[in-house]
Parts: structure tokens; C-alpha cells; sequence
């Protein structure tokens, strides 16, 4: 019974905020409540709900810190010269300008931390996307779909948490795997690329010199490195921005007509981007910055200090030295407390969710269940059993229910037919792809909410995409005989 209401929890809670008829927040919180009652426990509904805030205190407690720090590296100019060198590359291309968004995930990915992947992509890519009218699901797909592939690093999570539950080294799952992972990534790559012809198909491919000579009714492109001017119906009587203004980053021009939209304003000053003009550039603090970041990442690789703790001194050392003077504090703080509140918010609502699903039992009776249907003629092939239920059970559960709970069950069914522990740790990297947007990972939270993307429609479209890649890793481990 808790196993068929494991399931309808999760069917429930997917179905409604994919068709948008509760909000995430609700959701996470409203349908595990129902069913903790329905299975017989509510009465132990607060005892699981506490249990389950504790455990993701820390998570949730990183990623407060983590974005402020990130925020403020972002705002003291730390990335630019990386977001520079893809913004140049993409133009007012379509097809580049996805393709672009995957190559920047996967190389922020490197520090193995999604929230921080997804607040640099977002800040750089969002401009371009918003103003030339792209979709924002093809962004966050890519985005989540590339730093999935590249979460499989040995400090991002998953590669460790086999490696400790099968009592094994990372290196030794780790390294095999890499051509396998380089597929997959060369997956992503690929994906970007056609979704990128599908969007520049749809809108249109355009030079900056062509974006710049369009009609006045095409809205500008301010991403700091220039204005573009996408495609977009506003009307005949639209503001006209000077030409001459587009080398000013902030998309404004001296000679707008007195008849100009504010809500055209407001758009220009929300969307202008990295503006490298922005006041609160660092440049001086280069270095010190670089190091710091260095340093930090160091830290959490190395394990020397829980990672919330580091990045809570990493951020007020970031603010400290970069703003000295309270007011300028304040208000860095003030400018990333929409994203610390959604996120935070999001990930204590997900403890609802979590503490449920474990609490009641339903999460164990699940795993059992689809362990027990595995027949025994499969046994032989255990590594590509586990790869293939990596997908749906890293989705459906936490990486530290799969990896501990699921993960040792798998490797001892497949012991018992000669199957390496070493093979069976392999394939369970296989779901990464998909995992990262799996509505119980708190970092999914602050990719669709910095890029104001409706997680049911992030879902929707990201999620064959996601198994596609998968699969691909999972087909590549085979061939090249790694599982």
C-alpha cells in the first residue's frame, strides 16, 4: 500500500504543477501533507516535517550564502571576461547563442555546484534571450541538462556518494567513466545545437550590424557588451533608440523621443545585463576575488569546513572587502533577497515533501518494490539494470536516498552474478542528466527562478531531453565496455 502511494504522491505532486494548478511551493507542501494523513500518520505529520527541515537546513543554508557570495561576484565583475568571450561568440545569432548557453554551463559546472552554474548562466544568457523573444525553457533545459552531465565530477556529489556507500575510490568510478560523460556532454552540445536551429528558424538569424538596422519597432538587446535588436512586434509608436546609444551598454540614447513607454525603460534597466559600466565593478579587487574564489573552492573540494559554513565566511569576507561601507552592504544584500527567499523558501517547502516520503516509509517500500521487479534472467546485466533505474529513481528521490539506500541493494544483486561493485557504481551516474531537474534538487529552484521560467513548463520540456542524454551516457558505458 505505501509503495502505490509513493507513487500516486509523486504522480500527484507532478501532474499539478505541470499543469500549472498549484504552485510549487503549495504543492511541495499541501499533497505530501494529504498523503501522510491518508496512509494513517498524520499524527506524525510535525515530527516529519521537523526532521525533514533539519536535514536540508544546511543545504538550504549553502545556497542563502552561496548566492549572496555568487551575487557578489557577479556584481564585482569576477566572470565578465568568461561571459564576455561567450557573449562575443553568440552575437544576435539564435543557434550561438544556445549553443553558448550550454558551453557556459558546462564550464561553471567545474566548481561542482549547481546554484552557482545556474545564477552565472542565467545573469549572462537572460539579456539575450528576453530581448531577442527566445524561449527561456530552451535556456534552463540546456542549462540544467549540461550541469547535470558535469554534476558527476567526484566533488559534485553523486561520483562521492557511490564511492562511500559501495566503500569504494572515486577516482577508480570517476575516471573509466569519462569518455562515457564526454558523450554525453558532446550530447548536450549537440541538443543545444539543434534547438538552436529550431529558435533561429523560428526568429530569424541576425548580424549585430542587421540587429542594429532594424525597424524602431524591434526592442533593443542591452547585454553589456553592446545592444541588439531581436525580433518583436511593440507597435509603430514605440521608442526609437539611437544607434550611436548602442555601444553604452545600458540600451538608453540621448535623442528618445519625449513619447517613450516607461515600461519600455523599465525593461531596458532591468535586462541590460553584465554591464561592464555598472558601479559596482571591482576591478582593482581582480585578483583578490580570483583567489578568493580559488580558495573556496579549494576549501569544499579538500572538505576542510562544511561547505554552508564556507560559503557563510566566503560571503561576509566578499562584502566585506569589496563594500566596506554599510550602505553599499545593504544594498547587495537587498539585491539578491529575491533569490535567497524564493530558493530558501523553496527548499524548506521540499522538506515537506522529502520528510514525508521518507518518514512514512513510502521511499524504502518504493525502492523495494522496483529492486523485487527486476527478474532474475537480468542479473547478468545488473550494471545496465541500474543505469536504466538511475533515471527514474534519482528523479523520484533524493541522490542521498538513491546512492545509500538503493544503490548497495543494486550492487549486491549484481555481485551475486558476477558483476563488479565498481560497474554497478558506474551506471548509477548514468541519471545525473535528468537528476538536476528533478523537483526535489533546491538548485532547479534558482535556475527557473532567476530565469522567471514556470517550473512545470521547465519540466515539461526539459525532461526528454534530459532522459535523452542519459540514455546516451548510459549507451556510451557500454560500448566503450566501462560497464
Amino acid at each position: 500500500m505505501l509503495t502505490i502511494l509513493g507513487f500516486a504522491m509523486i504522480a500527484t505532486f507532478l501532474v499539478l504543477i505541470m499543469t500549472k494548478k498549484m504552485s510549487p511551493i503549495a504543492a511541495l507542501v499541501l499533497i505530501p501533507a494529504l498523503f501522510c494523513v491518508a496512509v494513517g500518520q498524520g499524527a506524525q505529520l510535525g515530527d516529519y516535517v521537523i526532521e525533514g527541515v533539519g536535514n536540508l537546513a544546511p543545504t538550504a543554508a549553502m545556497l542563502m550564502f552561496a548566492i549572496v557570495y555568487f551575487g557578489v561576484m557577479i556584481d564585482v565583475g569576477l566572470f565578465d571576461p568568461i561571459v564576455r568571450g561567450i557573449l562575443k561568440f553568440c552575437r544576435a545569432d539564435p543557434m550561438r547563442i544556445v549553443v553558448g548557453t550550454a558551453v557556459l554551463a558546462a564550464i561553471v559546472s567545474l566548481d561542482g555546484d549547481g546554484s552557482t552554474t545556474f545564477m552565472i548562466t542565467v545573469s549572462a544568457m537572460y539579456p539575450l534571450y528576453k530581448r531577442l523573444k527566445m524561449s527561456l525553457v530552451v535556456m534552463t533545459g540546456v542549462a540544467a541538462t549540461a550541469n547535470g552531465v558535469m554534476n558527476t565530477l567526484p566533488w559534485g556529489g553523486p561520483t562521492a556518494r557511490a564511492a562511500t556507500a559501495l566503500k569504494l575510490d572515486a577516482s577508480e568510478i570517476f575516471v573509466p567513466m569519462i569518455p562515457a560523460l564526454a558523450m554525453g556532454l558532446l550530447a548536450v552540445f549537440l541538443l543545444a545545437y539543434v534547438l538552436g536551429l529550431r529558435e533561429r528558424k523560428r526568429l530569424g538569424m541576425l548580424t549585430l550590424d542587421e540587429a542594429l538596422a532594424r525597424e524602431p519597432e524591434q526592442e533593443t538587446v542591452s547585454t553589456g557588451a553592446g545592444s541588439m535588436r531581436g525580433g518583436g512586434a511593440g507597435g509603430e509608436d514605440r521608442l526609437r533608440k539611437d544607434a550611436s546609444a548602442s555601444g553604452g551598454g545600458t540600451g538608453t540614447g540621448t535623442d528618445a523621443e519625449p513619447t517613450a513607454d516607461p515600461a519600455d525603460e523599465a525593461d531596458d534597466e532591468e535586462f541590460q545585463g553584465l554591464d561592464p559600466n555598472r558601479s559596482t565593478l571591482r576591478p582593482k579587487l581582480y585578483w583578490f576575488n580570483a583567489g578568493l574564489t580559488a580558495a573556496l573552492l579549494t576549501a569544499m573540494i579538500m572538505e576542510l569546513m562544511p561547505i554552508p559554513v564556507l560559503f557563510l565566511l566566503g560571503a561576509a569576507l566578499a562584502l566585506t572587502v569589496n563594500f566596506p561601507h554599510m550602505p553599499d552592504q545593504r544594498a547587495r544584500i537587498a539585491a539578491h533577497a529575491d533569490n535567497v527567499l524564493n530558493v530558501s523558501g523553496m527548499v524548506f517547502a521540499a522538506a515537506v515533501f522529502t520528510g514525508v516520503l521518507t518518514g512514512t516509509g513510502m521511499v524504502e517500500n518504493m525502492a523495494d518494490w522496483v529492486v523485487g521487479a527486476v527478474p532474475d534472467a537480468m542479473g547478468p546485466h545488473m550494471a545496465i539494470v541500474t543505469g536504466l533505474l538511475s533515471l527514474p529513481l534519482t528523479y523520484f528521490m533524493s541522490n542521498d536516498g538513491f546512492y545509500f539506500g538503493v544503490l548497495p541493494v543494486l550492487a549486491e544483486a549484481g555481485a551475486a552474478h558476477g558483476v563488479s561493485p565498481l560497474e554497478i557504481a558506474r551506471a548509477s551516474l548514468a541519471g545525473q542528466a535528468l537528476h538536476m531537474s528533478s523537483p526535489l534538487v533546491p538548485a532547479v529552484y534558482v535556475l527557473v527562478g532567476m530565469a522567471k521560467v514556470e517550473f512545470g513548463d521547465h519540466t515539461r520540456f526539459t525532461v526528454k531531453w534530459a532522459v535523452l542524454t542519459s540514455l546516451v551516457v548510459l549507451a556510451a558505458g557500454v560500448l566503450f565496455g566501462i560497464m
